[in-house]
């Protein structure tokens, strides 16, 4: 039995099979071996498009999608081993999780971080419990990293770029009012140099660096794939030669908790929005974001109305690698 949680726990050619995989879907093709089957999507926050692509591609492949959500329509549950729940948990998740394994033949789970303390949030506890105690596949819908996200991404950057190794892949933060998660800031760099490319991370300064454990794996996927890692603060740089431009918002790792304090330095950065003039910097870049996108705060009207946007693409993707990726699991 396979989970997946992390793409760091798959070789660059065994993702490299799911895309395929996924071209195949996205060409026509229409296998249906969930025939019989089903998975439980199990959210703890809101979703627009990976709640439609699970539940389509469930359908799609002949079988049957269980939508949960904990503390609304189903039991609230408890993590802490060995607590004593009086609280408002009225079930642990080591139950949860081998009933559902009894009713369902893969668990797929969203549970984004508290915001609270980082240092606990990046333990990811959430989505290990379910991996611990269930007896199916558990799949990752987004916590701390966004591995599906990181499949409809590369299976983008293919179709329109071609072979990825030596391309220059550009993440850029942006601004937003919210902190947000720095899930897909994560993954983006794990794919993009876990398939060779050449990576530049964009942030306003060091305290919006992602956490060290992605920093550390990029500048290893680089290495290893022929590829370059660079952090830089300087937006002119940064587009300078970009490619593929990928924008997302996140907020600074040494505030979680304290987020007033670090209103001041987000605001001061809005001119990190992408715009027709930075594009224009780049190597006729595409641009591409994982949606949802406030428009003309994260990026203006001009880009993504734009030929060279690609989100759209993008997104539809993320049904058929998921598709790919539910085919493979029941597999095995």
């Amino acid at each position: 039995m396979r989970n997946f949680l992390t793409t760091a726990d798959w070789t660059r050619e065994e993702l490299q099979s799911l895309i395929d995989r996924a071209v195949e879907f996205k060409n026509g093709a229409q296998p249906r071996p969930m025939a019989g089957k089903s998975i439980a999507l199990l959210f703890f926050n809101p979703s627009l498009r990976t709640r439609t692509s699970f539940e389509l591609g469930a359908w799609q492949l002949g079988g049957k999608a269980i939508v949960l959500s904990p503390g609304k329509d189903a039991w609230p549950l408890e993590f802490e081993i060995g607590t004593v729940m009086d609280g408002t948990a009225e079930e642990h998740v080591k139950e949860a999780a081998k009933v559902l394994s009894r009713y369902c033949d893969l668990i797929a789970v969203r549970a984004f971080p508290e915001f609270r303390d980082w240092n606990v949030d990046r333990e990811d506890r959430v989505i290990k419990a379910f991996a611990r105690y269930a007896e199916v596949p558990v799949i990752n819908m987004e916590t701390i990293t966004h591995p599906c996200q990181e499949l409809a991404l590369m299976q983008n950057i293919q179709r329109h770029l071609g072979k990825p190794d030596g391309r220059n892949f550009l993440l850029t933060w942006t601004w937003h009012p919210k902190p947000l998660n720095t899930a897909v800031a994560n993954s983006a760099l794990l794919i993009a140099s876990k398939f060779g490319m050449n990576v530049k991370l964009l942030c306003p300064n060091e305290e919006y660096l992602p956490d060290e454990r992605y920093l550390g794996l990029a500048k290893r996927y680089a290495g290893e794939q022929g590829g370059q890692f660079e952090v830089t603060h300087d937006i002119q740089h940064a587009y300078s030669g970009a490619e593929f431009v990928y924008a997302k918002s996140w907020g600074a790792l040494p505030y979680f908790g304290r987020w007033e304090e670090e209103l001041p330095m987000r605001e001061a950065n809005r001119h990190f929005i992408v715009d027709e003039k930075k594009m224009a910097l780049s190597n006729n870049a595409l641009f591409s974001h994982c949606l949802p996108l406030r428009r003309n705060v994260k990026a203006t009207d001009a880009v993504l109305d734009a030929d060279y946007c690609v989100a759209i693409d993008e997104a539809e993707n993320r049904l058929h690698v998921q598709k790919a990726l539910m085919t493979e699991l029941l597999a095995h």
